[in-house]
């Protein structure tokens, strides 16, 4: 019965972190269409989902500890919950993402309302889809157990590093051709670098995934080409 009630209570814990989850990539999709539509409506109501995000962070860290302390699990069991952990960090590090994206509109929206992307070269667009896409991937490998499509999560970090490469030089030789733009050009810069660093959660996620499936450390390891295959 007490084996019963402990299962019981990680998939209570799972349903906890992946309803956290849902309220990140929520906030991460929100943001990037109130940064490039200008929309100060959803700006604030992408501030409150995150934070519900951080409600949610410490309900979850609270019953893994809880449960590791009482429960002294082993295996399998324990990898799930240190992942959880470290899981529920990366989660809440996509709603902080997010709340930057959202502070970039509003900053732009007070100083310079007539600002917009569009005319701006580079691919926010698509890495703020390309981000979205990679997280909700690693959200289904966490709530399916899938290692595999974790894997292919890691394999799509390259293209993210590529567009983010490709729009923060584009960026910077657009200020310096049109000086004018330089406020909002920057702007771009900072929400470029925000979705890169909410694809890198999206992986840290995945690696955990494999970690609590398979046992296997892949931080470092070379394997989207493996991945991708």
């Amino acid at each position: 019965m007490p084996r019963i009630h402990f299962q019981q209570q990680l998939a209570m814990l799972k349903d906890k972190l992946l309803a956290m989850a849902a309220l990140s990539q929520q906030a991460l999709e929100l943001s990037v269409e109130a940064y490039l539509q200008r929309d100060a409506g959803l700006c604030t109501h992408v501030d409150d989902i995150e934070q519900a995000i951080n409600a949610a962070e410490r309900g979850v860290d609270e019953m893994a500890y809880e449960l590791l302390a009482k429960e002294q699990p082993m295996a399998m069991d324990l990898r799930f919950l240190m992942a959880v952990i470290k899981i529920n960090g990366d989660l809440e590090r996509v709603g902080d993402q997010a709340a930057a994206i959202v502070k970039r509109c509003a900053e732009l929206q007070k100083t310079n309302p007539d600002a917009g992307p569009e005319n701006l070269p580079g691919h926010l667009a698509a890495m703020g889809a390309l981000s979205v896409k990679m997280i909700r991937r690693a959200i289904r490998s966490l709530l399916e157990g899938d290692p595999v499509l974790a894997e292919k999560v890691l394999a799509m970090d390259d293209e993210m590093d590529r567009l983010n490469h490709e729009t923060q030089a584009a960026l910077r030789d657009e200020m310096a051709r049109r000086p004018e733009i330089t406020e909002n050009a920057l702007n771009s810069i900072i929400v470029a670098r925000n979705l890169e660093r909410s694809a890198d959660h999206a992986t840290n996620i995945a690696e955990d995934v494999i970690f609590w499936v398979r046992g296997s450390d892949v931080r470092h390891n070379d394997i989207a080409a493996a991945a991708a295959q």
